[in-house]
This record gives structure tokens, C-alpha cells and sequence, in this order.
């Protein structure tokens, strides 16, 4: 017996002829919009779009491109895991965004440098604690250490005190921006101790 399925408008399809999943059509489209990209590079730039070959860096020919465009999307990839994990369980994570930008505010606090052209920082917040020029590995630690702790809240708050996800994590989302306000004093934090080709924030 055969399962015919209606769809908007009256349509029909049989569920068993589909060949592959339905998620796989936007990985179609990504594919296709990739080599339009790359064709329309190729024909009106005389080069490729993504695999640049040209090497001056200071025009839009930046032989980098594809490894850029994999860094941007990188950090929104990574919170995408987690967060599709709590929407396949039923639940929604609005704090996030938040999280991440609150998590690096604190542990960019523990990254500052004394002093910047022979004179004090007056940036650094925590010079007076002796707390700069400390190891890259501390802040590191410091931003896994605040997002375990977010996690905890949000897990804590759902799963025992039964407040619903969307409540709890819009409640973690504000305390989260109030913390990257506080922890920078509305400020941003130049001259950090960092390894840039390790990575960058």
C-alpha cells in the first residue's frame, strides 16, 4: 500500500520516492548559490571568488577570503550545536547570544597588560590586584568557566525550579548583557595579551 501525503494546495507525493532528506535541500541550495558566486567571480572578476590568488590584501582580491568567511561563521556554528540541542529536546535558549558576549567581556578582563607605551594602563581593570600580563591560557579558562556557569543557571532553572525556558533564559539573557556592561565599565578592552595566530575574539 502506498502512503500519499497531501500538501498545501491539494498536492500530493508519495512519502517513500523521496531519495534523501529534506534537510538536504538547503545544503543543495548553499551548494548552488556557492557556484553562482564562484561563476560570477570567475566571468565579470577573471579570478575565483573564494579561492583567491591574487595576493594584495588591501583590495576585495583577498586570497584569505574563504578562511575569514569560515571564522565569522565559525563562532555562530558553535553556539548553533548547543542551542539545536535544547530545541530537538523540546526547550529554547534565548541567553545565548548574550552569554557569549558576557563570557568574553569577563575573561578579556583578565587579558589586559600593565602598562602600553611606558605608561599604566588605564584600561586595565584589575592592575591594582596585580591581575595583568597573566598567561592567554587564564582567560581562556576564565570564558569556559563562565559559560559552565550559564549553562548551570539555565539547567538549574529548568529542570528544578520548572520555570519555563523561555522565562528562565530571557531572565539569564538580561543578567548576562548587565555583566558585560559591568565587567567592562561600557568600555572596550584594546591592548590585550593575546596570540593572534592562535586565534582572535
Amino acid at each position: 500500500m502506498t502512503q500519499t501525503t497531501h500538501g498545501v494546495g491539494g498536492l500530493s507525493y508519495d512519502a517513500k520516492k523521496r531519495t534523501w532528506p529534506a534537510e538536504f535541500n538547503v545544503f543543495l541550495a548553499l551548494i548552488i548559490l556557492v557556484g553562482a558566486f564562484e561563476l560570477i567571480g570567475r566571468v565579470f572578476l577573471g579570478d575565483s571568488f573564494l579561492f583567491n590568488t591574487r595576493a594584495n590584501v588591501d583590495t576585495i582580491f583577498n586570497e584569505a577570503r574563504l578562511q575569514i568567511i569560515i571564522l565569522q561563521v565559525s563562532i555562530v556554528g558553535i553556539i548553533a550545536i548547543g542551542v539545536t540541542q535544547v530545541i530537538i529536546s523540546g526547550g529554547i535558549d534565548l541567553s545565548s547570544g548574550s552569554v557569549v558576549g558576557a563570557t568574553a567581556m569577563i575573561a578579556m578582563s583578565f587579558a589586559q597588560v600593565a602598562t602600553v607605551n611606558g605608561n599604566p594602563n588605564p584600561k586595565a581593570m584589575f592592575i591594582e590586584q596585580g591581575w595583568t600580563d597573566l598567561p592567554v591560557i587564564v582567560p581562556v579558562l576564565v570564558a569556559i568557566g563562565c559559560g559552565l556557569l550559564a549553562g548551570l543557571i539555565n539547567g538549574t532553572l529548568v529542570a528544578y525550579t520548572r520555570i519555563p525556558p523561555f522565562i528562565a533564559t530571557l531572565g539569564v539573557l538580561y543578567v548576562a548583557r548587565g555583566l558585560a556592561l559591568l565587567s567592562s565599565d561600557g568600555r572596550t578592552f584594546p591592548n590585550l595579551v593575546g596570540k593572534p595566530d592562535l586565534g582572535t575574539t
